[in-house]
């Protein structure tokens, strides 16, 4: 399943899986009735592994959000597509997301913490975007990863608005659980779960967290250390079924093209 959704297909995909809204009830209903969301230690942490639950507000979520074609501004219910996240950069501009979000030529705006048609952080253009040459060339999904260079507002960046989490390459898959968040296409909230990685091949690894769906591509995958140590995409642009999700394995590669991203004016 390739976790774009089905709104004006910026990256170039179109719906993942049929029938998405057709269990947003059942979703909810599924999400209302879990725990909140535990947030991952450097130690695994307190509270349930692999449990859907929609995100809290906190700093931590605000630093998530959605993807949005400068043309749909006006409706962001409707048109939220992908999501991605801060990370920190030397001129703190950066995002992260999966690459298939970021390929076309639409321009796009980032919404950081965006809630029930809102952004309330407001909406920040993306300027320029980094994506690796075997994406670029080949759409290699052990490529999949990209980052976007956010324009500032009134002489400030992102991150001085909602802060950043650190990128970090190199690390051992399944070290420690990790929190995803991210925002399907079909709700207009973001939901997070905790779980601990695996490796699907040694370029790719996986998380078990259910109704992860179109629109969570992007999805930042965060340690206790708040670290960003996976991006949702990768292998079939995400996985095939909304319970089990994928990311590349952050080596070489996304190191590289982290420090070129990151040196970004």
């Amino acid at each position: 399943m390739n976790r774009t959704s089905g709104t004006s297909s910026h990256a170039g995909h179109g719906r993942p899986r049929a029938g998405t809204r057709h269990y947003a009830l059942f979703s909810a209903l599924v999400l209302l009735a879990a725990t909140s969301a535990s947030v991952a230690a450097a130690d695994d942490g307190p509270g349930p592994l692999g449990v859907t639950s929609v995100a809290e507000k906190t700093t931590q979520s605000a630093r998530v959000g959605v993807l949005v074609g400068s043309d749909k501004t006006g409706d962001l219910t409707d048109n939220h597509f992908c999501t991605a996240s801060v990370v920190h950069g030397q001129n703190h501009n950066l995002i992260v997301t999966a690459a298939h979000c970021l390929s076309g030529d639409t321009d796009l705006v980032f919404a950081p913490g965006y809630r029930d048609g809102k952004a309330p952080y407001g909406l920040w253009r993306v300027k320029r975007r980094f994506m690796p040459d075997n994406w670029s060339k080949d759409q290699d999904e052990d490529s999949d990863l990209a980052f976007g260079v956010i324009e500032p507002q009134d002489g400030k960046g992102i991150e001085d608005a909602v802060g950043a989490n650190r990128f970090r390459t190199g690390t051992s898959t399944g070290a420690t659980a990790v929190t995803v968040t991210g925002y399907p296409d079909s709700r207009d909230e973001p939901i997070t779960c905790t779980n601990k990685p695996q490796s699907h091949s040694r370029t790719q690894q996986r998380i078990d967290c259910p109704e992860f769906t179109a629109g969570t591509s992007g999805s930042p995958w965060i340690n206790g250390d708040g670290q960003v140590v996976g991006v949702l995409g990768g292998h079939e642009e995400g996985g095939l079924t909304p319970d089990t999700s994928y990311s590349v394995v952050l080596g070489a590669e996304a190191a590289e093209l982290y420090k070129d991203a990151a040196a970004d004016p």
